[in-house]
């Protein structure tokens, strides 16, 4: 029996992006866009009545902007939607509050379709859209300039939970962290698990950014 098609709603100000991606998404035949929106205001609206699996959000957008949208539509629904951030630049400090109010990741819009594709499929199953590179850059402009003293959750991880966060850092997949830890998948899943708990995070990301702001993980490492 065949899976239903992701439902996206797509989120930003310009017309002509939101044509540009209902095009590419939906050539695909396990996707489908719902509906869309040209604020964030309408974002929340349309993603509570159609409760979509995936939004792609653009930041920066009148009145209410996607990173407020994000919080809100994260904060209100009971199972909300797995979103993604689009911006313009790798380094947007939009993008940075956006991870921190639980987007599961955030994707340039100079990405190819491949990109765009595979970014909805993996954020769909429950993955995050993390680009080590990028998150660290992010994490150290926003860093203390002193390292801050450890976070209480530091003290509550295992010594191998505390290499899974480091390793999830660097980016790698549950499949790529089996391998690099010599454990199965499940074993590699209950960890990041317990490492999301810990440290009261929603997905990867956000535990590696707390990971990173709390000095778990130092600028330099």
């Amino acid at each position: 029996m065949s899976r239903p098609p992701l439902r996206i709603v797509l989120a930003d100000d310009e017309r002509m992006v939101r044509t540009a991606l209902r095009v590419i998404l939906e050539a695909e035949p396990d996707m489908e866009v719902v509906g869309e929106a040209a604020s964030g205001a309408e974002a929340v609206s349309v993603v509570r009545s159609l409760a979509p699996d995936v939004v792609l959000m653009d930041v920066r957008m009148p009145g209410a902007d996607g990173i407020r949208a994000t919080e809100q539509i994260l904060r209100t629904m009971e199972t909300p939607p797995r979103i993604v951030v689009v911006t313009t630049f790798e380094n947007d400090a939009y993008v940075y509050d956006a991870l921190r109010a639980g987007a599961a990741g955030f994707l340039l819009k100079r990405a190819d379709p491949d990109e765009l594709i595979g970014a909805v499929r993996l954020v769909a199953r429950g993955d995050s859209l993390l680009f080590p590179s990028a998150v660290r850059t992010l994490a150290a402009a926003h860093a203390a300039a002193t390292p801050p003293a450890a976070p209480a959750w530091a003290a509550r991880l295992t010594e191998r939970e505390a290499d899974v966060l480091r390793l999830m850092a660097t980016g790698l997949s549950n499949h790529e962290l089996s391998e690099r830890l010599g454990v199965g998948p499940q074993t590699v899943k209950t960890h990041v698990a317990s490492v999301l708990a810990k440290t009261g995070s929603r997905d990867r990301t956000q535990a590696v950014i707390a990971a990173y702001e709390g000095g778990f993980i130092m600028k330099k490492d």
